[in-house]
């Protein structure tokens, strides 16, 4: 009898301190006291980071080869500085299913955050893991909307209010594990990998 696979949801990010994470949920809270009656699941405070890739359901034993590929690509990299910068919505046109808070990233593939997601993108590859597809477009998820109505003004005031510009020094990367519950997702890192390029 074949033996049954256990796999576990999985993505790679980096994770904000908590004085970003807090006035970030200071915004949030904001647009939730004003549209009081828009059904969105928001993020929780202690959830929001910066997604680089998503592995979604992954047999377990692959585990290892994931943490040891970004173990590989965090060796490529320098600590650098990022910031948050702007505020929108997914889809940017018609109805918004999403909104983020942008970070901004020189445009030129040579910002250390891009250097970081394609050295991701390479190790993870050559472990056989499916490369992205889309553009990298770094943002934070702050809210998922799950109807329509009141979406379009909500996210136009999002856009409005806007997020002053923080910066953030990133000196590590994560494997963290994701897990669904009637009370949200709950996140675990299982494994944390600093950045040792000179």
């Amino acid at each position: 009898m074949p033996k049954s696979i256990d796999y576990w949801r999985f993505f790679i990010a980096i994770e904000l301190p908590p004085s970003v994470r807090h006035q970030i949920k200071s915004h949030i809270d904001r647009l939730r006291a004003e549209f009081p009656t828009v059904r969105a699941s928001w993020a929780r405070e202690e959830n929001i980071h910066l997604t680089l890739k998503f592995l979604g359901d992954t047999p377990v034993e692959k585990v290892q080869a994931c943490s040891k590929a970004l173990k590989h690509a965090a060796s490529k990299i320098a600590p650098f500085e990022m910031e948050t910068s702007g505020c929108g919505a997914f889809p940017p046109h018609g109805q918004p299913k999403v909104l983020w808070i942008g970070i901004s990233s020189e445009a030129q593939q040579e910002a250390p955050l891009h250097k970081l997601y394609d050295a991701i993108e390479d190790e993870c590859a050559t472990d056989g893991f499916a490369r992205e597809t889309r553009a990298f477009h770094p943002h934070l998820t702050i809210a998922r909307l799950r109807h329509p109505q009141g979406a379009r003004r909500l996210a136009h005031v999002h856009k409005e209010i806007g997020f002053a510009p923080l910066s953030v020094r990133v000196q590590d990367v994560c494997l963290i594990r994701s897990e669904l519950s009637s009370e949200g997702s709950r996140y675990t890192v299982i494994s944390r990998h600093e950045f040792h390029c000179a």
